[in-house]
């Protein structure tokens, strides 16, 4: 590898990404909580009842993150087939309205979570099982998380676009 001053001109430099970083981090403390709860559980016949809630809500913030670079990068479940069919003219409104529908799922899903944390901060005031910490701590990360979700979507649907219109 060359060093930065000799880098060819056309080479892009990999930018700074949050979502990635989150993501990376992410999985990696799910892998070393797991890991760690293993040898307890061989060495010390002891297993750790907070690792489980730990992994649980990071792998529901992890989805939320996931959910929006796949977005971006197109990879997310969709009809190709059926979008291949459309004309050209047509593929632009399709986008559009998918990329609605993909929004609107997720706007749904906030305010249910939204709603959700009302009720516990004002009715259950719930506690988790394993660490007793307030349970919206974890419901918090969908709403807050869902915002890579949206630039996502606006990302990926910008970019199909752009390559249409060339």
């Amino acid at each position: 590898m060359l060093p930065f001053s000799q880098q060819p001109m056309d080479t892009p430099q990999k930018r700074f990404r949050l979502d990635e970083w989150l993501a990376a981090i992410l999985l990696f403390l799910m892998a070393l909580i797991a890991f760690v709860n293993v040898l307890s559980r061989y060495f010390f016949h002891f297993s750790f009842a907070a690792t489980e809630e730990i992994t649980i809500n990071a792998f529901v913030w992890l989805t939320m993150i996931g959910s929006g670079i796949a977005f971006e990068r197109g990879s997310q479940l969709g009809m190709v087939t059926l979008y291949n069919v459309f004309p050209k003219a047509w593929k632009r409104g399709v986008l559009i309205f998918s990329a609605i529908l993909s929004a609107l799922l997720f706007v749904m899903v906030d305010i249910i979570m939204i709603q959700t944390i009302y009720e516990e901060v004002t009715i259950f005031q719930s506690t988790s099982a394993a660490l007793g910490i307030p349970i919206i701590t974890y419901y918090l990360g969908v709403p807050v998380l869902s915002i890579f979700v949206f630039f996502g979507i606006y990302r990926g649907t910008s970019q199909k676009l752009q390559e249409l219109n060339t």
